[in-house]
C-alpha cells in the first residue's frame, strides 16, 4: 500500500515529499525517520508538504528529525501545509509559499473513551502536546507564546503573505496550481476561496479522468483471430437473413466512461481522490473500490495507544475490553 511520503534521491541533494494525511496507511513517523537517515551527512533537502496534517506524534517526531538534519531543508509548501504538517514546516531553514497556498496553526484533539481519571489524562497530554507546538511556532515566528496560543485555539489560516508577516514562512514564490486530494471543508475555519480552488481541482480532475478513459477506449484494439466460417442463415423463403452485428462499441465506451465517473465519485466521496487513478489502471469492479476505500478509511485513522487500566479493574471484565482498550487517539 502507497505510504504518505515519498523519498527521492536528487543530483544535487534529496527530495522528500508529503501529500497525504501524515501518519496515514499504515506507515508510521519510523518508517520515514529510517529512510530520511539513509541520506548522506550535510545532504540538502527539498521538503515539498500538501497535506492537511495527522498524527500529532509523527509530526513531532519528524519536525525533530529534519531539525537534526545537518544539511539545509528548504521547506515547500505546494498546497496547504494544515495542522500537525505546519509544525512539521517550522523545522526548515527556509519556508516557501507560493502566493495562492496556505498554512493552518490549530490545538491539537483528541479523543478517549473510559474513566475520568482517563480523561484527565488526556487533557493533561493534550496541554502538554499543545505547549510543545506553541514554542516551536512562537521560535519560529518570533511572536509570544500568548500570542501563538490565542491564533491555535482560533484555528487561525494564513495565506502566504499572511504567513510571511507572521515569521511563519521567509519567501513568497509565483502560485501553483492546487491539486486535490483531501476535504479541507471539514475544519472549521477554511477559507472559502481554499475550499471552492479544492472543488474546482478535483472538478477538473474528474473531467481530466474521464477524458483519459475516453481516449483509452479510442485505440484500436488487436485484431481478433479470424473467425470459423459458419453456414449463412437464410430466411423461409430463401432470401439471406441478415448477419448479426457484434457489440456496439458507442455503447461500451459510454459504460467505460461511467464507470470511470462512479469510482471517481466513489473516491472523492471517500476523501481519497487521489486513488482513483489506480483503481481505473486495475480495472477494479465498484464493489472492489468500496472494499478498498472501507480499508483505506479504517487504516486511516488516527494513532491510537493504550487504554490505562484501573487497579483491581481487568479487561476481562468489560464486554467491549478490546475495543475500549483501543480508543485514545490524537490528531494534530
Amino acid at each position: 500500500m502507497a505510504s504518505w511520503y515519498a523519498i527521492r534521491a536528487r543530483g544535487t541533494g534529496a527530495e522528500v515529499a508529503i501529500y497525504d494525511e501524515i501518519g496515514a496507511y499504515g506507515v508510521s513517523a519510523k518508517g520515514f525517520l529510517a529512510e530520511l537517515g539513509t541520506l548522506p551527512e550535510g545532504t540538502p533537502v527539498d521538503l515539498r508538504l500538501n497535506s492537511p496534517g495527522g498524527s500529532v506524534f509523527d509530526a513531532v517526531a519528524i519536525h525533530n528529525a529534519i531539525n537534526r538534519h545537518a544539511g539545509t531543508v528548504t521547506v515547500w509548501i505546494d498546497g496547504i501545509a494544515a495542522s500537525a504538517a505546519s509544525y512539521i514546516a517550522m523545522a526548515g531553514d527556509e519556508i516557501v509559499m507560493p502566493e495562492n497556498t496556505f498554512l493552518m496553526i490549530h490545538d491539537p484533539s483528541g479523543l478517549v473513551m473510559g474513566t475520568a481519571g482517563d480523561m484527565r489524562d488526556m487533557a493533561g497530554t493534550l496541554d502538554k502536546i499543545a505547549a510543545g507546538m506553541t514554542r516551536g511556532y512562537a521560535a519560529r515566528s518570533g511572536k509570544t507564546e500568548d500570542e501563538i496560543a490565542a491564533l491555535m485555539a482560533a484555528e487561525t489560516w494564513f495565506d502566504a503573505a499572511e504567513a510571511l508577516e507572521a515569521g511563519l514562512a521567509t519567501q513568497l514564490a509565483e502560485p501553483v496550481r492546487i491539486a486535490a486530494s483531501f476535504d479541507i471543508a471539514r475544519f472549521r475555519n477554511a477559507p472559502p476561496e481554499l475550499v471552492e480552488a479544492v472543488e474546482t481541482a478535483d472538478s477538473e480532475d474528474a473531467t481530466t479522468r474521464a477524458e483519459i478513459v475516453e481516449d483509452a477506449n479510442d485505440v484500436a484494439p488487436a485484431p481478433p483471430p479470424e473467425p470459423t466460417p459458419q453456414p449463412e442463415a437464410h430466411h423461409p423463403d430463401g432470401t439471406a437473413a441478415a448477419a448479426s452485428t457484434g457489440p456496439d462499441a458507442a455503447a461500451i465506451r459510454a459504460e467505460a466512461i461511467a464507470h470511470a465517473r462512479a469510482v471517481i465519485d466513489l473516491c472523492r466521496l471517500a476523501g481519497h481522490a487521489q486513488m482513483a487513478g489506480r483503481f481505473l489502471e486495475q480495472d477494479a469492479s465498484l464493489d472492489e473500490v468500496r472494499a478498498a476505500l472501507l480499508a483505506a478509511k479504517a487504516e486511516a485513522e488516527p494513532e491510537i495507544a493504550p487504554h490505562h487500566p484501573q487497579p483491581g479493574r481487568s479487561s476481562a471484565a468489560r464486554p467491549w475490553g478490546e475495543i475500549v482498550a483501543r480508543t485514545f487517539k490524537l490528531k494534530g
